[in-house]
């Protein structure tokens, strides 16, 4: 990732500035706990933007090579410590279920200080889970990166031009739109409230989409494809590609055109290979047959049968139950 050796001076809370006068030194003194695959690229992102990561909490074996490798020369230290240290930015990368715990710890220990911004990456939470942070006094930021990480230097090249999903406060919006770019990214503003939503649609398309493609991968191999990553490979990114430039229109396939006999077979087939993988079949495709009428793909006539077919399905699977 291309960036600037010093990021931009701006007046803003936590940045350094001296009341009433603008910042000689827009480094940012940052602590990183979590310092997992999101934790420790962000930490190296910022570096490579010019600010100092002062301290990353002490973590597994795993996460001690990954900050050996991303983050060299920095100290491990205990979570307190890193907050203490992290005298502008404290940047929160744990998993979402223990976020609240952490955040409370560190406001219970003294450990949170007024004027230092406390950023989480969690998608599912917004600024709520912050508050025992503002309480005393810290500015509290939702910063989501909408992207998958490996934890390696790789993930470096790939935070161009992604999008954040960011909620903040209203006097925080500078601090937050100049870390984004710092991190060579896009803000997408995001309310408090939709903050579940906003992470429901990330989790539904990127973690789904990754079970559905292993689950195709399994039914070719069931059926005596050796590699089912190259039959699928075009295919998928041909339709992904497709989808995310034409949407609805994209759709092609037998739900689309009503083909309620190739649907059935389909059923038949996996009920008797692979029974588990019926009820997800059943759900995407009668999703996929309620978008193809709305975008006039398919004619309400013409999905009649296939519906019968998918309910008719689904009801068996009930009774048998």
């Amino acid at each position: 990732m291309s960036a600037p050796s010093r990021p931009r001076t701006a007046a803003l809370p936590g940045a350094g500035v001296p009341a009433g006068g603008q910042s000689r030194d827009s480094r940012l003194t940052v602590g990183v706990i979590g310092a997992g695959r999101v934790g420790a690229v962000l930490g190296a992102a910022l570096v490579a933007a010019g600010h100092r990561v002062t301290a990353v909490s002490e973590g597994s074996g795993a996460t001690r090579a990954r900050i050996a490798l991303l983050l060299p020369d920095t100290p491990l230290q205990a979570a307190p410590a890193v907050a203490r240290a992290a005298t502008d930015l404290l940047l929160l990368a744990v998993p979402d279920d223990a976020l609240a715990g952490v955040v409370a710890g560190l406001a219970g220990a003294g450990a949170l200080h007024p004027g230092q911004v406390v950023a989480h990456t969690s998608g599912a939470h917004g600024l709520d889970v912050l508050a025992p942070a503002a309480a005393v006094g810290a500015h509290p930021l939702a910063l989501h990166p909408a992207m998958t990480f490996a934890g390696t230097p790789d993930d470096l090249s790939r935070l161009a031009g992604i999008s954040y999903g960011v909620t903040a406060p209203a006097r925080l919006r500078p601090l937050a739109a100049r870390l984004v770019a710092d991190l060579g990214g896009v803000p997408e503003w995001i309310g408090e409230a939709d903050r579940p939503l906003y992470h429901a649609a990330l989790a539904h398309g990127a973690n789904h989409l990754v079970t559905l493609v292993n689950e195709a991968a399994d039914r070719l191999r069931d059926a005596g494809v050796d590699q089912p990553e190259k039959v699928l490979a075009p295919l998928l990114e041909a339709a992904l590609g497709n989808a995310l430039r034409l949407g609805d229109d994209a759709l092609t396939g037998p739900v689309s055109r009503g083909d309620a006999g190739t649907v059935r077979r389909h059923l038949q087939r996996l009920a008797a290979t692979a029974p588990d993988s019926v009820p997800a079949y059943l759900a995407l495709a009668r999703r996929t047959a309620d978008r193809a009428v709305a975008a006039g793909r398919l004619r309400p006539a013409d999905a009649g049968p296939l519906l019968d077919v998918l309910g008719r399905t689904q009801h068996q699977r009930e009774v048998a139950a």
